[in-house]
């Protein structure tokens, strides 16, 4: 056997992406590698107390013990876990192979896949926001421990972001109410369901998200003064083309509440007959038409009818993608190492409930 081990096929190296093409790193940065020498320097350190019977105690093995325990508590409590690892995708496997023993589980694809800067990204907010989401509402006891503290990690530097620059509040207050009322559920049937972690740690985090909510609740947000064209001086034929680019009605009915000439743009019959159009079918109209006092069919009302039974069409600035040849998810601006001769033509999008759906066994 030319080598003892438990996977003599390993995957090989680690690879990152360079404007001259893939290239082989190192496990570690080099600025971990200075953090790892300033640490190796304290081990050769004595360590006395007032007792002299207690300085015998203490050995070269004792202090190499306690070097590599703070060598471990330096990497834990000042490495972020979302920028630990060099690649941005993940490999995903169901089964243990020869090649890799055991599977990806969902925990690990949440730490893997950078979340940290995506939500710096407008383009991928919407849909960190969605995926977060649905793993409140019956994922979460999926993730690890380690998952679960990046989890909230990230929670909460989308609240910061949210207050800071006011985008989307929407979103987050509902995404927050689902995650509340999972955690209220979890921690009154505890025993009956799996937490990781101590019940106390997770009382903490439902009084923080009650925390957020009301900030979130108490935002103002900031009147800008601006002197120039505003979008009240647009003509009418724009202001409808904008509204037409919507695809969420909530939206629509926020936008309409700015001025009096948004508002009755808002309620235009046909803009809400093209949104249904859009997100339903033809045979899910049948089931619940909605007519209104004239006995026309009033679409508005029949656009949040028909989102109470099926879901609407989702739209994202940018996704995960999975790659069909190699089976690694990764965003599509870091891309992965393809061996496929065209890998344009394995590319596929994944929204946030297959992202959830790959990890089911």
């Amino acid at each position: 056997m030319p080598f003892l081990g438990q996977d003599w096929r390993s995957p090989g190296w680690r690879w990152v992406k360079t404007e001259d093409g893939w290239k082989r790193c190192e496990t570690f940065s080099h600025a971990l590698e200075d953090g790892n020498n300033q640490l190796n320097d304290i081990s050769h350190t004595v360590i006395i107390t007032g007792d002299d019977e207690n300085e015998e105690g203490y050995n070269t093995e004792d202090c190499e013990f306690a070097a590599k325990k703070r060598k471990k508590d330096h990497f834990r409590n000042n490495t972020d876990s979302q920028c630990f690892y060099r690649e941005k995708w993940i490999y995903v496997h169901k089964e243990s192979t020869k090649e890799r023993h055991g599977y990806c589980t969902l925990g690990e694809a949440f730490n893997r896949l950078d979340f940290s800067s995506a939500i710096q990204d407008i383009r991928r907010f919407n849909y960190v926001v969605k995926l977060l989401q649905l793993i409140a509402k019956s994922q979460l006891t999926s993730l690890s421990g380690a998952a679960q503290k990046n989890y909230f990690n990230i929670l909460d530097k989308i609240v910061q972001k949210v207050m800071e620059d006011q985008y989307n509040p929407r979103l987050i207050k509902d995404l927050l109410q689902d995650l509340s009322s999972t955690l209220c559920i979890l921690i009154r049937g505890v025993g009956k369901s799996v937490l990781v972690g101590n019940i106390n740690i997770w009382i903490c985090r439902l009084e923080t998200i009650l925390l957020w909510q009301q900030q979130l609740k108490n935002l103002q947000m900031n009147k800008q003064v601006n002197n120039g064209l505003t979008l009240s001086d647009l003509p009418l034929h724009m202001l409808n083309n904008i509204l037409y680019r919507f695809s969420d009605g909530w939206d629509i009915i926020t936008l309409g509440q700015v001025t009096p000439t948004l508002y009755m743009l808002s309620e235009d019959r046909q803009l809400w007959k093209k949104l249904c159009q859009y997100h339903f079918a033809e045979k899910q109209f049948c089931r619940h038409l909605i007519p209104s006092e004239k006995g026309h069919i009033d679409w508005k009302l029949m656009y949040f009818a028909l989102q109470k039974y099926y879901p609407i069409k989702e739209q994202y600035g940018d996704t995960l993608h999975f790659c069909r040849h190699c089976s690694i998810l990764f965003w599509k601006d870091t891309g992965h190492p393809c061996t496929a001769s065209d890998p344009n033509t394995c590319l596929m999008p994944v929204s946030p409930q297959h992202f959830i759906d790959l990890f089911k066994f």
